[in-house]
């Protein structure tokens, strides 16, 4: 399963106690990303890897290793129950979905930017409606954030199939960098992404990675598809999100 740090640990220990035993890794590191010699370290030890991306498959056929592409299931369109929003769409007002993100570092970050982003927004325009799209373990948290601002106009929800159909109403989004942008694209609601982290952790990142890209999509197509303005990623964010106009 995914969480390669810890499970990729505990494969390679398996086949050192038994070497007849096979071994499937669902999610395959994000060697794409960074850190690709860990390929040659993974063949000693997992014998087929699951493949979230197709573009993935390459980095693995290059050492030999077996892989299957089974897709995303951030794109499985089917909603398993039809959920009653009257409670929001009779406020009249538009949706914009709010993914501050699912760790407590992402959240203590971008939580202070996305509010000055809805009193700046609200200050100008009065028929939105933010919801907030927590994680149950952090939604107290995101509450207090909104406690804190006095802002109005602003929901939580943390029911995985009240989100679902909360974004398919929604007629703007606004992110933290990651998975979750695939639903939202999968979904068809024009939308922002944006990220921010500690300087040290963003240089040492920096000098990591890979990609040009924040975005899956634009990843995926190595080309930005979903425009990318450097001002919604670390230095500007704290500055620039920009109301709507």
């Amino acid at each position: 399963m995914d969480s390669p740090d810890f499970t990729l640990r505990v494969a390679k220990i398996v086949k050192k106690r038994n070497s007849d035993i096979k071994t499937i890794h669902y999610v395959a590191p994000q060697v794409w990303l960074w850190r690709e010699s860990r390929v040659k370290k993974i063949k000693n030890f997992i014998d087929h890897i699951l493949l979230l991306f197709n573009f993935e498959k390459k980095y693995f056929d290059k050492e030999n290793i077996n892989s299957t592409f089974v897709g995303h299931p951030l794109l499985d369109n089917e909603i398993k129950n039809k959920v009653d929003l009257s409670y929001l769409t009779n406020k009249n007002k538009k949706i914009i979905s709010i993914f501050p993100g699912s760790r407590l570092s992402e959240i203590n970050t971008l939580m202070p930017i996305l509010i000055k982003f809805i009193t700046l927004n609200q200050s100008k325009y009065k028929d939105f409606l933010y919801v907030f799209h927590a994680t149950q373990e952090f939604k107290n948290l995101v509450n207090q954030f909104l406690t804190e601002s006095s802002l109005k106009n602003c929901e939580i929800t943390s029911d995985e199939n009240i989100k679902r159909n909360i974004l398919l109403d929604s007629t703007f989004a606004i992110a933290k960098s990651g998975t979750v942008s695939l639903e939202i694209c999968n979904a068809g609601v024009p939308s922002i992404i944006i990220y921010k982290m500690n300087f040290l952790n963003f240089c040492i990142i920096k000098m990591l990675i890979k990609v040009r890209y924040a975005n899956i999509f634009n990843i995926i197509s190595n080309s930005e598809i979903i425009f990318q303005h450097p001002c919604f990623l670390q230095n500007c964010v704290t500055f620039s999100l920009p109301a709507f106009s």
